[in-house]
């Protein structure tokens, strides 16, 4: 059966609550196998006969609308998926070592080739906009807070996105991938 690696965008923010073992009985209600998740940032491990991700992420977002009222914005990875994105990651922070902070935007589908280079062409002023696959890396020489690039920015340019830390993505490949 498929395994399948789900990032759920702005969970446990304000009335936003999905607290884990909510989540947990949730997807193991509606008979996914093998349910794992990881920290309280919407992180989740399923099996699944369904082998499509876009009906993965469709069949979630339909759970978690019908269980908590709200929706969801879910996007789904494969472990190899995965892999590549922290291979990614790692790859990325060696040539180019943030002195802040790295952070990935997971996208639910690949942007075309001009839209991601208006993503990397945002580059900048200490950061850096990196695009591979269905993820954007966003590499900070600056704080955070002064960053005038986001999941905000890169949502509006390549539609429905999540972000987490780097390191966050790394302990998951060690855990999923």
């Amino acid at each position: 059966m498929p395994t399948h690696i789900g990032f759920l965008r702005a969970v446990n923010i304000g009335k936003r609550q999905y607290k884990t073992a909510d989540l947990r009985a949730a997807l193991e209600g509606a008979g996914y196998g093998n349910v794992e998740t990881y920290i309280q940032t919407g992180n989740i491990r399923i099996d699944s006969p369904l082998r499509s991700r876009a009906k993965v992420e469709a069949e979630l977002e339909a759970l978690f609308l019908a269980d908590r009222g709200f929706e969801v914005v879910t996007v789904v990875l494969s472990p190899k998926e995965l892999a590549q994105v922290a291979g990614d990651a790692d790859a990325l922070s060696a040539a180019h070592p943030p002195k802040f902070a790295h952070y990935v935007s997971l996208l639910k589908k690949s942007p075309s080739a001009a839209a991601a280079q208006r993503i990397e062409d945002l580059s900048g002023q200490g950061e850096r906009l990196v695009v591979r696959d269905r993820a954007v890396h966003l590499l900070y020489d600056i704080p955070y807070h002064e960053a005038k690039n986001s999941n905000a920015q890169v949502e509006k340019v390549l539609g429905p996105a999540t972000n987490r830390n780097a390191k966050v993505v790394r302990a998951l490949a060690e855990k999923w991938g």
